[in-house]
Order: structure tokens, then sequence, then C-alpha cells
């Protein structure tokens, strides 16, 4: 069961950047190099707590649907979503946020899933899959930070 953590500080508030990581929209702009999009339940906006997702998007050249619910939400601190139905065998996204001393935001992504195939999938967490997945959260992390440091204040 790969697990994966990311700290991002981000030089804006903790609302702001609690927000932003429940942005729908800004979710896909963070993921258009894999023409993901969400296609049912909430489309647009942010999303809330007991709300789902389904995402459409082509990893590995292969096009793919996953449905994510928001299973628990303490706003402004933590949220997590949750795999309904999708490729993996499980997957859970915990999403932390921290008011930092300069009035910024440190972000804490912590990513498990459990790959379906057994050995095999086990097999492809250690050659590619979790490098993959880093990768997609550190993009999105990189659009939510520089999104949130060059907004306006409120």
């Amino acid at each position: 069961m790969p697990r994966i953590q990311t700290v991002t500080d981000v030089g804006a508030s903790l609302e702001t950047v609690f927000d932003l990581s429940r942005d729908i929209d800004l979710h896909q702009l963070s993921q258009a190099g894999n023409k993901e999009r969400a296609v049912s339940g909430r489309t647009s906006g942010l999303i809330e707590m007991g709300e789902e997702v389904t995402w459409e998007a082509v990893h590995f050249g292969i096009r793919q649907r996953l449905t994510s619910r928001i299973v628990a939400m303490t706003r402004p601190t933590h949220f997590r979503d949750s795999m309904v139905s999708g490729a993996f065998k499980r997957l859970d996204h915990d999403h932390y946020f921290e008011g930092l001393p300069d009035g910024g935001t440190r972000m804490t992504d912590v990513f498990d899933f459990t790959s379906p195939l057994g050995v095999l999938g086990r097999l492809a967490d250690v050659l590619f899959l979790k490098r993959y997945m880093r990768r997609l959260l550190d993009e999105r992390n990189q659009v939510i930070k520089l999104t949130a440091e060059h907004r306006p204040p409120a």
C-alpha cells in the first residue's frame, strides 16, 4: 500500500489555500495535460462535504474514470476525498492545512492507495506508479500555490 506525503508552503491565507484545494475548476486546470475533466456530480466550483465528483482523464494512454467523495471536512484545516469507484482497489487523499507565523499556509497531502491486480499491482507501484502519482500531486500543488500567491487580497 503506497503512501505519498507532500508538503507545500504557500504565501496565502489558510482559508484561501483550503478553498483553492477544493476548487474543481482549478483542479482541471492543474491536470489539463492529462485531459482531466469533471464529468458527473460536482463539476465546477468548490466541492463540499458529502459531495462526489467523477473525473475522466487519460493516464498511460487509457481513458479512465474515477469517482471520489468528500468523506471528512473540518474547515479550514482538513478534508479527505476517498475513491468510490475507479481503477484502484482503494484510494484516500487527506489534505491538511496549517497556518504559518508569516500569514502563509503549509499544505500537506497524504495520499495512499492500493493498486489492483495483487503482485502485479505492487510491482507497478514500485516501478512507476508511486512516482507518477507524486508528480500529479506536485503539479496540482504548484498550480494552487501560484494561483494563491498571485491572487489579489480579498
